[in-house]
């Protein structure tokens, strides 16, 4: 991953703020769509592995990331499961249009593409705030996770969203999925 991560280890004490990222806690359910989408994409859900220190991003990372952002939130046309496929629950690539979970697919996709850590990028189920569910990506970083999200451009700390956190993928198993423990501090944080 040259050129994205920095090569130095931070120190003891330049971990992030545990507001600044996410705190999991145990194995919780796999969403359906994706478990349809691991027993087609088998080897995406079997990458196991040990447990590391999220990476320090470099400028040239970061520019990566809000570039490939962009380039799915703009290039992807928006449109349900049941509009592409006549059932609720569909998760693929997507060519020219997709929903939420699609979009995920694809940064997720071209990101690892461009060098960047499967047990980095996790997928992550989030409510918004009218309660209708909605998936992101969630990249993490030694600055704290940070979410791409196909209704903003802006590359986000997952704490200043205005989402209820409720689960993601595990950083150690691409194809088990743990809980988010801090979210009602979210939810909180966000009313202000």
């Amino acid at each position: 991953m040259a050129g994205f991560v920095s090569l130095a280890l931070p120190s003891a004490n330049a971990e992030a703020e545990p507001s600044r990222s996410m705190i999991t806690g145990p194995l919780t359910s796999q969403p359906i769509g994706h478990y349809d989408f691991c027993r087609r994409h088998y080897s995406e859900c079997a990458i196991r592995t040990t447990a590391s220190r999220a990476p320090d991003i470099t400028d040239y990372g970061w520019e990566v990331v809000r570039e490939v952002n962009l380039a799915v939130n703009s290039t992807i046309v928006p449109r349900t499961d049941m509009e592409m496929h006549g059932i609720e629950e569909h998760w693929s690539y997507p060519d020219l249009e997709g929903d939420c979970e699609d979009y995920v697919l694809l940064k997720r996709l071209m990101l690892m593409e461009r060098g960047f850590s499967a047990s980095d990028l996790l997928i992550t189920v989030v409510r918004k705030a009218d309660g209708e569910g909605h998936a992101v990506l969630t990249l993490r970083t030694s600055k704290g996770d940070y979410v791409l999200d196909n209704l903003s451009d802006e590359v986000q700390l997952w704490s200043e969203t205005s989402y209820v956190f409720l689960k993601r993928q595990a950083s150690f198993h691409t194809g088990r999925w743990v809980s988010i423990e801090n979210s009602t501090d979210v939810l909180v944080g966000a009313l202000q």
